[in-house]
Parts: structure tokens; C-alpha cells; sequence
């Protein structure tokens, strides 16, 4: 059960940015990363939430949850255009072989995809 478990919290993300409020572009982002990283897709669910306040027509700025599930583990990413953040989270197992410059290179592609002006980073080493 060895691993890598890296999170980053994005704030100052521009609002309008594609990645930000529209769920094609976060996938294609996300599955780019993944295959430039060398991680596996298995599989994958991007959602975009409609705020409170844009009502039944869903205008308006809203927040995605997109998730790819590794065969290495996970990536999740969750963006708030109204608070201009989001936050990253990647974890790959190290059983058999040690992804961890993977995982590394992945969250790297996604931080500078969303540019931010300021990043909280993590990394804990589990099992």
C-alpha cells in the first residue's frame, strides 16, 4: 500500500478560464496530463454544478468535479470559478513500481494549466 498523495490548493485561477466552467475542456485537461504523466486511465466522471442563484437556465459561473480513476490510483480536481480557486488532488500507489515522478509530473501539468497566482502544495507519503 505504499504511496504518493499529493494535493494543491489553486487561488487567483482566472474565473473564465475553459478549464474553470466548462466540463469538456477540464476532461480533455485532465486526460492530456494523464497520458503526457504515463499514469492509466481507467476510467472517469466530470460534472459541472449549476449555482443556487442562476436558476432552472443554469447561467451564469459554476464549479466542476471531475474525477479520473487510475489504474495507479486517482486524480480529482474540483474548481470554484466564483472564488477563482480549485483544488487538485493525486494519488498513485507505489506497489510493483514507484510512480511518484508521475504522480509529480501530473500534478505539475495541472498547476500550470491553471496558473494561479497563488498554490498551496502537499505531499504525504502513505502505507
Amino acid at each position: 500500500m505504499q504511496g504518493l498523495h499529493l494535493t494543491a490548493d489553486l487561488r487567483g485561477c482566472a474565473a473564465g478560464r475553459p478549464e474553470m466552467i466548462d466540463t469538456a475542456s477540464l476532461r480533455r485537461l485532465c486526460l492530456d496530463a494523464v497520458a503526457h504523466s504515463g499514469l492509466t486511465p481507467v476510467g472517469e466522471l466530470f460534472h459541472r454544478f449549476v449555482p443556487a442563484s442562476a436558476g432552472a437556465a443554469g447561467e451564469g459561473p459554476s464549479g466542476i468535479t471531475g474525477v479520473v480513476l487510475l489504474a495507479e490510483s486517482h486524480l480529482a480536481v474540483h474548481t470554484w470559478p466564483e472564488l477563482e480557486a480549485a483544488t487538485l488532488d493525486v494519488y498513485v500507489c507505489n506497489l510493483g513500481a514507484d510512480n511518484s515522478a508521475r504522480a509529480e509530473a501530473l500534478m505539475d501539468a495541472l498547476v500550470a494549466a491553471f496558473a494561479p497566482a497563488r498554490i498551496e502544495r502537499h505531499a504525504h507519503r502513505r502505507g
